[in-house]
């Protein structure tokens, strides 16, 4: 007898009268507005315009659902296509089924095309939304919670998720609640990302690979607990094969990153005006562009004064300084012309 589980809703729509609020597609939602929101306070603090990351966002979204959807549909197609199946569910994104690795390459194409219309490199942009990225995974892993699927193995421990429904042969009981254990994993590479960006100030698209290659990490082993069904490739599940590329693809692009491009880009965004805060984002500190600049103008000395007289010349030339009457004279008669012109 289980003392205490994660109890699963009875139903994961909820309607507002005639209008259905599903709590798959609320998920979603929820973590694209804190991935915009969390990727435009890190895409100023590195210089960027405010609404930047909303405007490309436009385009990676769109094209991040599809693809979620495209590789889902593809690597599980057995659900839709096979005998019995009604094709037509392949279209229905609200009921769930959405492949990340799919998401992140359809979104990375999307993001692609809104970064070139605005004349902006997409491995800056990649590096600011990283961590959104992770944060809304992690929230939109709570639609799989509403929809009582991609639970792990059975099991009778105390934060064990309590599956209620038998549809599409699933067996009623307790399980691994492997939507939690993915949902706290993200936040843990959201943090790293962050903690990482600011310790070393990664640039040209690094922090973005960090952040795939630790989630990589994460769902290997969660992937490994799950009981769906699932192609197989000499024993593990599609998506641990897919895992362990993605992980060794995005180890090697950081390390010869790090070799050809080394440090962080100068300017992310052509025409946004000033440098980022880097305040509470793990960002660009004070001490950019401008700040260079300001030093290299505090030890430029200043140039002379028209006709030569400068403090080295009047050494040299033996003669007396003005008296102060004389000067002071000189400086009203030229401020006197200044107003005048």
């Amino acid at each position: 007898m289980e003392l205490a589980y994660i109890p699963s809703p009875s139903s994961g729509v909820l309607y507002l009268g005639p209008v259905p609020l599903r709590g798959y597609a609320f998920c979603i939602i929820i973590g694209v507005f804190v991935a915009v929101w969390l990727g435009n306070k890190r895409w100023i603090a590195r210089g960027g315009r405010p609404g930047t990351v909303a405007d490309i966002a436009v385009w990676a979204v769109p094209f991040g659902l599809v693809g979620g959807r495209l590789y889902h549909v593809i690597t599980d197609y057995q659900l839709y296509f096979s005998e019995g199946r009604d094709w037509v569910d392949a279209f229905k994104i609200w009921e769930g089924g959405l492949g990340i690795w799919g998401a992140i390459a359809f979104g990375a194409l999307g993001a692609w095309i809104g970064c070139r219309r605005r004349g902006i490199p997409l491995p800056a942009y990649a590096d600011a939304v990283a961590p959104g990225i992770a944060f809304a995974q992690a929230i939109g892993r709570w639609g799989n919670w509403f929809n009582q699927e991609l639970y792990g193995r059975p099991t009778d421990l105390p934060w064990a998720v309590e599956i209620t429904s038998s549809a599409d042969g699933r067996v009623p009981g307790t399980y691994h609640p492997t939507f939690l254990y993915e949902s706290l994993w993200c936040i843990g590479v959201a943090l790293l990302v962050i903690w990482a960006d600011r310790r070393f100030r990664l640039g040209h698209g690094r922090a973005f690979a960090l952040y795939v290659a630790a989630y990589c990490v994460g769902r290997f082993w969660i992937e490994y607990m799950r009981v769906d069904e699932a192609h197989e490739i000499l024993g593990l599940r599609l998506n641990n094969w897919t895992s362990v590329l993605v992980f060794l693809l995005a180890v090697l692009y950081i390390v010869l990153s790090a070799r050809k491009r080394p440090g962080r880009e100068p300017v992310v965004e052509p025409g946004a005006e000033g440098a980022g805060t880097g305040e509470d984002t793990g960002d660009e500190d004070t001490s950019g562009a401008g700040g260079e600049k300001a030093a290299e103008d505090a030890h430029t000395p200043s140039p002379p004064a028209a006709g030569g007289a400068g403090p080295a010349a009047e050494a040299g030339s033996g003669e007396r300084p003005a008296p102060a009457d004389a000067a002071d004279g000189g400086a009203k008669d030229g401020a006197g012309s200044a107003r005048k012109s």
